[in-house]
């Protein structure tokens, strides 16, 4: 064969090899979307929970390691908060028209919402406005700068609302694949949240 029809042969069976393997990576992500939208619609179903967890909060002056127990349904919210020997630390209520904390001395503190409440009595900001969704694997209704999902289409990172946000170990509870690892990071605190028990998850 001529040198001239050996290299145009030789760049068509590199082009038709490019095309054949174009598809298959496409497909993938395809698919890896399309399980993330199921996995999402599926887990927006989800109106009330209670877990049982650990959390642990690092700012530039404080921190705090300890139990958690939270009772979350689309009304209300109430959260103890346990030091690491067992005592309770707060117990954080919100319902649709206040939001108010109580301290290891019985004291009773409100604010507008969480986040301040948190600040002003703890010495760090506990975003609740977003943590429900969150702590599910879906975003809040909030704008979303960025995010990411492995391929069976669970989210594993989420930018929203200034917080940089991961997600891992999944385990399936009640039918929904829920993240049992969920770190938080803002430009003001790192914050980790470690599922031990999901329960009354419901729709």
């Amino acid at each position: 064969m001529p040198p001239t029809r050996h290299f145009l042969a030789l760049c068509m069976v590199t082009l038709l090899a490019a095309c054949a393997s174009t598809p298959q990576r496409v497909s993938m992500s395809t698919d890896s979307s399309i399980r993330n939208q199921a996995h999402l619609q599926r887990n927006a179903k989800i109106q009330q929970f209670s877990l049982q967890g650990r959390i642990g909060v690092q700012t530039n002056s404080k921190g705090f390691s300890g139990g958690l127990q939270w009772q979350h349904t689309l009304a209300n919210d109430n959260i103890a908060l346990y030091s690491p020997l067992g005592g309770q630390v707060a117990q954080i209520t919100k319902s649709s028209n206040q939001i108010t904390l109580i301290d290891a001395n019985g004291k009773q503190v409100s604010a507008a919402n969480a986040e301040t409440l948190t600040y002003n009595a703890l010495g760090w900001s506990l975003p609740l406005t977003g943590l429900a969704d969150w702590s599910l694997g879906r975003p809040s209704s909030s704008p979303i700068q960025a995010s990411t999902w492995d391929e069976q289409g669970l989210l594993t990172t989420l930018e929203q609302d200034g917080w940089k946000i991961e997600f891992t170990n999944y385990t399936e509870q009640n039918g929904y694949w829920l993240p049992g690892k969920i770190f938080l990071k803002s430009d003001q605190v790192n914050l980790k949240l470690l599922v031990e028990n999901w329960n009354n998850i419901t729709n």
